[in-house]
């Protein structure tokens, strides 16, 4: 019996070194090694402290910032934890809404966004990433349209010549990986740090 358990035992102890232990640390080590900040969560720091990550979204309301796309993600009720209530952006819940063409809720969210997208620029196209959610709930880009869709009301808000807000548009947008793969985007949290660090006027 004993030489049945003996080997059993040895490899649960000998693969819960290896995948426990030893695997982590040395992924750990590398990526700390080789691609430090990204390890780190790519996160951003302004004055010494920690106001965001590149890689999630966060929700910006005011007229004087750049607004990301909406987020589906939710949280527990504090109320009812039977129930959840919308958090956008919540990254330990990601996700997005699995509403389909057909749900009234989706609909009546859609319009209302669009109502309040043709009130900040009339007569404009709408690009379609400000009114749709991404398959995270986390999206931290939006498209080139869609920055330069909302410069007018950031511009308005702030006081400042439209051309000078494009032209902060232009030097935040990011090309496509390899000049190839993926799609031009705005980071919209660098974009709005960067709008708060222009100098007036």
């Amino acid at each position: 019996m004993i030489t049945l358990i003996r080997p059993a035992l040895v490899l649960i102890v000998a693969l819960t070194a290896i995948t426990g232990l030893a695997y982590p640390l040395a992924v750990t080590g590398l990526a700390q090694t080789l691609l430090p900040r990204q390890a780190e969560g790519s996160l951003i720091e302004r004055g010494g402290r920690v106001v965001g990550s590149r890689l999630i979204g966060q929700p910006f309301a005011e007229a004087r910032y750049f607004h990301g796309r909406p987020s589906a993600t939710t949280a527990p009720d504090p109320a009812d934890v039977t129930k959840t209530i919308p958090v956008p952006y919540n990254a330990a819940n990601s996700g997005g809404a699995n509403l389909g063409p057909t749900s009234a809720a989706l609909s009546e969210r859609i319009k209302g966004d669009l109502e309040t997208l043709r009130s900040d620029n009339p007569g404009s196209a709408i690009p379609v990433d400000l009114v749709t959610t991404s398959g995270s709930g986390l999206d931290p880009d939006i498209s080139p349209e869609a920055a330069e869709f909302q410069v007018p009301r950031v511009a308005r808000a702030r006081g400042l010549p439209e051309p000078r807000v494009r032209a902060l548009v232009a030097a935040n947008t990011a090309d496509r990986l390899l000049g190839v793969v993926g799609e031009k985007r705005v980071n919209v949290l660098e974009l709005n740090l960067a709008l708060d660090a222009l100098p007036p006027g």
